[in-house]
């Protein structure tokens, strides 16, 4: 039987997450979506879809027939909304799958770190940039340490919405921590451009680590395999060409403000772009398909872990 979830959010992430759920998931099922504006178009697709549309905020969530059904709620509204909802669902024992840069639980990269808190009772989805990046900083960091790691996520300016937008400060400190924490980097940074560019470009990433000087051919595996990893549930992930490498030398150090010195070692580039799966937004939003697929996955292994132990 499948988990009942409902969805806090009816802007472009809720919507293309409530499309996900309703079309592709064979574990999760999609009862309800809550916003705040009865005539946004997530909560009339929710409508047309024969899914519960509330309007009236976590509050007409909780007092839906039914609610007590519901095992796991995404949040995919602000950081400073979601201290609020978390409080509330923490108080009837829901689990809470959080897209918004809060990080009140655990930073989860479902190809890094997700079997280690399955547990959990809210795992925070970091930021669409740290989706994309920190799973190529963790992959070098297998090889060598990484002394810096620097992302730089570009979207699509029409596929940043109002949360995005409102959020600039809490996903460049989300994700340079999450870079740090996951991606084992001793000093990460996160920058995000919102390209205006019409049309509107493809997500790219450009992630910097400069890590201790080691076996390319191994790094070069590391990354490939990682690739592999996040493809499988996002599809349209991938490099956009090879990984790079430069020797940084004694006679020409980096200095780094972040890291205060100047710095020798490997410096390792790698290009990523992110194409969407177009389920509510072109395939230029690869950053809301990341995110949202990352949640959809979450949940769903959530879900089994969950039976397992049931079961067991």
């Amino acid at each position: 039987m499948k988990a009942k979830v409902a969805i806090i959010g009816s802007g472009n992430i809720g919507t293309d997450l409530l499309i996900k759920i309703k079309r592709l998931s064979e574990v999760l099922e999609i009862v309800a979506m809550v916003g705040i504006d009865p005539e946004s178009d997530g909560l009339q697709r929710a409508a047309r879809l024969g899914v519960v549309a509330i309007p009236n905020g976590i509050d007409g969530l909780i007092a839906m027939p039914g609610f007590e059904d519901i095992e796991i709620v995404f949040d995919a509204t602000s950081a400073g909304a979601h201290r609020r909802h978390d409080e509330v669902l923490q108080s009837y024992g829901k689990t809470v799958i959080d897209l918004t840069p809060a990080a009140i639980g655990p930073f989860v990269v479902p190809s890094v770190n997700l079997d280690d808190h399955l547990a959990s009772t809210n795992l925070n989805m970091v930021t669409c940039g740290g989706q994309a990046t920190i799973p190529m900083v963790a992959a070098i960091s297998r090889v060598a340490p990484v002394h810096y790691a620097e992302i730089i996520a570009s979207i699509a300016s029409r596929s940043a919405g109002p949360g995005t937008r409102a959020n600039i400060d809490e996903f460049t400190e989300t994700t340079s921590r999450a870079i740090e924490i996951l991606g084992k980097a001793r000093k990460g940074k996160a920058i995000i451009v919102l390209n205006p560019a019409e049309p509107p470009l493809i997500m790219r990433d450009t992630v910097y680590c400069l890590c201790d000087d080691t076996d390319r051919d191994a790094i070069r595996a590391s990354v490939a395999a990682m690739v592999e990893e996040v493809q499988a549930y996002v599809s349209g992930y991938r490099l956009k060409q090879a990984v790079q490498f430069e020797t940084i030398g004694d006679n020409d150090p980096v200095h780094i403000p972040e890291v205060g010195r100047a710095m020798t070692g490997l410096k390792v580039t790698v290009f990523l772009e992110v194409e969407g799966a177009a389920h509510y937004l072109p395939a230029y939003a690869g950053n809301l398909d990341i995110m949202t697929s990352a949640a959809v996955r979450t949940a769903e292994r959530v879900v089994q872990a969950k039976r397992l132990k049931e079961a067991a």
